[in-house]
């Protein structure tokens, strides 16, 4: 059996006083009375302060009188609740001034099942807006490690992720003999013997002149190559 919904017109302060007074939200989403009221301490901090009225008919938003019988039914909660339209999208914000307000509304509208314009509003929780940190109010730099980061291929096979390369490898050995070769000294690498050859390396000195072009110093002539001779 089909429960009657109430229309805009059925729908009396009396009827919403009774529902204040004996409906409120637990804190798994449900409903409880007043006697679960007074042995638990519910908390409602987390729920959203605006209501979101979905689906309405385009009179409510074109026709003065509509709009004032639907802004009546939410103003019974609260005088002082504001509207946001949103024609387009055939929604109305509905903005309480308390979590508790709004829950009230939801679960009374919810199941006194009002209608209006012969449509039963839909009332939705406004998605609550991000806590953010009061201390933070700016965008914070870059955590101070080097990112090596591998660029993504050409077509990403599923699942891949970019990571991070490995560091540079300082092979400081190397570093450490090339520093210590001199001009003018023959180093060895590799000692000979009966079957390899030693590997040596002779250091050239630096010639006369050199490091010193285009700072004060004499300027190497270019010689131009010579054109060969032309056969007549």
């Amino acid at each position: 059996m089909k429960r009657k919904m109430a229309s805009s017109d059925d729908y009396d302060e009396e009827a919403v006083a009774h529902r204040l007074n004996n409906v409120s939200l637990d804190e798994s989403g449900g409903v409880e009375t007043e006697e679960m009221e007074q042995e638990t301490d519910t908390d409602l901090s987390d729920l959203p302060t605006a209501l979101i009225v979905a689906n309405l008919d385009e009179r409510i938003f074109d026709n003065k009188d509509e709009k004032e019988k639907f802004e009546a039914i939410f103003k019974n909660f609260e005088e002082s609740a504001s509207f946001q339209y949103l024609k387009s999208f055939r929604r109305v914000r509905v903005n309480y001034s308390s979590p508790l307000i709004a829950a009230t509304a939801r679960i009374t509208l919810e199941q006194l099942q009002v209608e209006i314009c012969d449509k039963e509003l839909k009332v939705y929780f406004a998605q609550p807006p991000p806590k953010e940190d009061s201390s933070v109010q700016h965008l914070q730099p870059p955590l101070p490690d080097k990112m090596f980061l591998i660029s993504p291929p050409a077509s990403p096979p599923v699942g891949w992720e970019s990571c991070y390369e490995a560091e540079p490898v300082v092979n400081y050995d190397l570093l450490a003999a090339i520093a210590n070769l001199a001009p003018g000294q023959t180093h060895e690498l590799h000692a000979g013997s009966a079957e390899q050859p030693a590997i040596v390396v002779h250091v050239c000195e630096d010639p006369e002149g050199y490091g010193t072009i285009g700072r004060g110093g004499a300027r190497m002539k270019i010689v131009q190559t010579r054109c060969p001779d032309r056969k007549t």
